[in-house]
């Protein structure tokens, strides 16, 4: 078969034992990796001289040396894979890319307990609930408890620092008890209520609730009873929501879905019988395309490679593998509980089951016609700038500011499969001329590709750069400066009416002006780059923006900590009352030296 690997010389040799086995190619980079009861059998299906898939196919002739690792049991055996995968990530390996914290609702300790989002290490005392599948689900549950039971959701600092109610209170979602307008008692009650409703306890609630109201209505407490009957009607709108009421359990319902060109995984979670929300994933498949498989492989990284993560008592998935026993036990083990994994259910679960498919096959469709239409988009570029072939990586820049105020220069990333969020990146834009432009994208183009000299960094095949022919001169500077290797430079200029459609266009040059057609597919991919830039610049922008607006100046003068610009601010009222003082006045605070009011006058009129 062409491979320069001696199978059957192997195959003599190895072990029919449990294991783990390790493909490697000629450069002895990690192909793939996987396990087996019969490590001599599991390798052996991979040297037929027939009936391989083409992907299997395209595996073995890139195979020069295969290792292996005896196990004591199949068990062991997949612990090991999915360590490996997790370290190393062979690209025919099906491998899960999802590094992100799942948040929870945390709720302090203390007399006025908080509510808010929590990720990362559970160090805090108090209580966590989740995890959720997003930040959006976790915020409708926080902003559904604001509105029934007002429970404050503000950091403690906040808390503590607080002399009158803020907005929370005005607008209705808070008791303000940072000033005391709320009996502890009665927050308390509060506070039961909220954990009733995290705990899954709606309906206990709701007829808790229930019997309160017709209590309050029998004392002629009216007031209080059309409170409690604003609270029931919130929880029933949720459970009128809640599709998929009448469950119980904490499950995690998973669907595969597998077509020509990718996989996804819908993942639906479920906790207390409450559903939380869902989240779709999309594996980067290897060798193997069954649907089994794909779930195999996402149990194993999800749960088994992240033991931190949280792990329900049942898992409903929509096929089944040879695998699961397996993992099962592994999991067990690892977490020191039960789970089960089911395929065949019926009644609420079986809704779960069908609707998880359904997103499942709608999330992989719309992903796939997304990725077809910028495939085309990507080959019309090419033939409108006469290229061999589509460009693998586009990068473009874009500055922005206020007035020059907090320059920030953006820098996004593009492939054929979409936008590479994990390669972008800011740079602020410091020691040049308010407002000038040029300068701005020199620093940035600068900071950028020197990192090439160095070895950092992956050289584009376009440079877009938005502006027009003397951003494009800066650019040719740049580049030509740095030594960078040939790359397509494209200027970008909107026209004169600056309507999108009637952009100029400048090909590694100003001589080299065009213009493309409205409906050009390249056209609009050139603006969607463009304006992903524009929009990843701003949102910088404003960010530091509101940084330096919200930094005192205080904060930078030597000798003033944060007891003194509290005891400061206090003697005089206010940052701008302070601003008005002259050193004298400064100097007249308590604690301030006249040395000290010099600098702090300094600070405060340095601009």
């Amino acid at each position: 078969m062409g491979n320069a690997f001696d199978d059957a010389a192997f195959l003599a040799h190895c072990s029919s034992h449990p294991g783990v086995y390790r493909m490697l190619d000629a450069k002895g980079e990690l192909l793939y990796v996987g396990k087996a009861k019969n490590l001599k059998k599991r390798l052996a299906s991979y040297f037929r001289t027939s009936g391989l898939a083409p992907k299997t196919a395209a595996l073995v002739a890139r195979i020069a040396q295969v290792e292996t690792t005896i196990t004591a049991n199949e068990t062991e055996a997949l612990l090991l894979e999915q360590t490996l995968i997790k370290e190393w990530r062979p690209p025919y390996n099906i491998l899960l890319r999802d590094d992100k914290s799942y948040p929870y609702v945390f709720l302090s300790d203390g007399a006025f307990p908080q509510l808010g989002i929590h990720r990362g290490a559970k160090q805090r005392k108090g209580r966590y609930f989740g995890p959720y599948p997003s930040a959006g689900s976790i915020r409708e549950s926080l902003g559904l408890l604001q509105k029934a039971f007002q429970v404050r959701q503000c950091e403690d600092s906040y808390f503590r620092n607080r002399t009158r109610p803020c907005l929370q209170y005005q607008i209705g979602r808070c008791k303000a008890p940072c000033v005391g307008l709320v009996e502890p008692a009665e927050y308390a009650e509060d506070v039961r209520h909220s954990v009733m409703f995290l705990e899954g306890r709606s309906n206990a609630l709701a007829e808790e609730l229930s019997a309160a109201m017709e209590r309050a209505a029998t004392r002629l407490d009216f007031e209080r009873a059309a409170e409690l009957r604003d609270q029931i009607a919130l929880l029933r709108r949720v459970q009128d929501q809640q599709s998929m009421e009448g469950g119980s359990g904490d499950v995690d319902v998973l669907a595969a879905v597998v077509k020509p060109g990718g996989a996804c995984v819908h993942l639906i979670s479920v906790r207390g019988g409450r559903v939380l929300g869902s989240k779709n994933f999309f594996p980067q498949v290897g060798i193997e395309e069954e649907v089994g498989d794909v779930l195999a492989a996402f149990l194993g990284q999800y749960y088994l490679a992240n033991p931190e993560r949280d792990l329900p008592g049942e898992i409903i998935v929509n096929a089944t593998h040879e695998d699961f026993p397996a993992l099962i036990l592994a999991l067990t083990e690892q977490r020191s509980r039960e789970l089960h994994i089911r395929h065949r259910v019926r009644a609420t679960r079986a809704r779960w089951q069908q609707l998880a498919v359904a997103n499942a096959e709608q999330a992989l469709s719309a992903r796939l016609a997304h990725r077809q239409h910028l495939t085309a988009r990507f080959e019309a570029l090419a033939e409108a700038l006469d290229l061999d072939a589509p460009p693998l990586r586009m990068e473009c820049f874009d500055i922005s500011h206020s007035s020059g105020e907090a320059t920030v220069a953006s820098c996004v990333v593009f492939g054929p499969e979409g936008a590479l969020k994990g390669e972008y990146r800011r740079y602020n834009i410091e020691g040049v001329t308010a407002g000038d432009d040029y300068a701005a994208m020199q620093q940035a183009l600068t900071r950028r590709f020197g990192k090439l000299q160095e070895g950092e960094g992956k050289l584009p095949d376009i440079l877009l750069v938005d502006g027009g022919k003397g951003q494009l001169a800066i650019a040719q500077e740049v580049l030509q400066e740095l030594a960078v290797p040939d790359l397509i430079l494209l200027g970008v200029a909107k026209g004169v009416t600056r309507k999108p459609g009637l952009e100029t266009l400048y090909l590694n040059d100003a001589a080299h002006e065009f213009t493309l057609p409205a409906d050009s597919p390249a056209l609009h991919l050139i603006q969607q780059i463009r304006d992903e830039a524009h929009r990843f610049a701003i949102t910088g922008h404003r960010a530091r923006r509101g940084k330096a607006r919200r930094t005192s100046s205080l904060e930078e003068v030597a000798g003033v900590g944060p007891k003194r610009r509290r005891e400061l601010l206090k003697f005089f009222g206010g940052l701008q009352e302070l601003s008005r003082a002259s050193i004298d006045e400064i100097a007249k605070a308590p604690g301030i030296s006249k040395k000290l009011a010099d600098s702090i006058y300094a600070a405060l009129h340095s601009e």
